[in-house]
This record gives structure tokens, sequence and C-alpha cells, in this order.
């Protein structure tokens, strides 16, 4: 089982990523894009990331953007590290915002 963070824990967290946000017990960020087939491609480069890690996101596919967000469900549907790490490894594959 993860063990859910803290608030403080939570704040420090999104003070270190670009662009994520909270919302409620989720850890969410919009990513926008030229044309539709980009998001499609940066939504298949998560998810094979997020295979790898073992820690899949919701994502929505729309017309040029993807949101993707996270919970930790073995944390009780709370924010854990895996979170955060899988947001940062996201960020680390240099698609645009």
């Amino acid at each position: 089982m993860a063990t859910p963070l803290t608030e403080a824990e939570i704040t420090a967290g999104l003070g270190e990523l670009d662009g994520w946000r909270r919302d409620g017990e989720r850890l969410v960020k919009q990513f926008s894009f030229d044309n539709y087939l980009a998001g499609l491609a940066f939504a298949s480069a998560v998810g094979v990331l997020c295979e790898g890690a073992n820690h899949h996101p919701d994502m929505t596919i729309g017309w040029r953007r993807v949101e993707v967000s996270f919970t930790t469900h073995d944390a009780g549907n709370r924010l854990s590290a895996k979170d955060f790490a899988a947001a940062a490894g996201i960020d680390a594959l240099g698609y645009p915002r």
C-alpha cells in the first residue's frame, strides 16, 4: 500500500512541478498541441511511461489537448509520491504544455 502525502508534502510537490494543479485528491495537467495527432502521440508516450512505472493516469484526449490526472488507488484514492513521480516523468518527456 502507498502512503498518502500530507498537505505540506503536496504543497512542496506542486512547487516542484510545472503547470500541474491539485483538484481535490487528483494531480491534473492539461497539455496543448498543434494538432490532434500530436496529442494522440503524447497520450501514447504517457501510456508507455506509466505502464513501465505501473502507475496509470486517467487521460482525456480532445481536439489539440490532452488532460492527464493521477490519484493513488492503493493510498485510499489520495495523492502519494507515485503521483508526483509520474508527473515529473511526463514533464521530462519534453512535450509542450
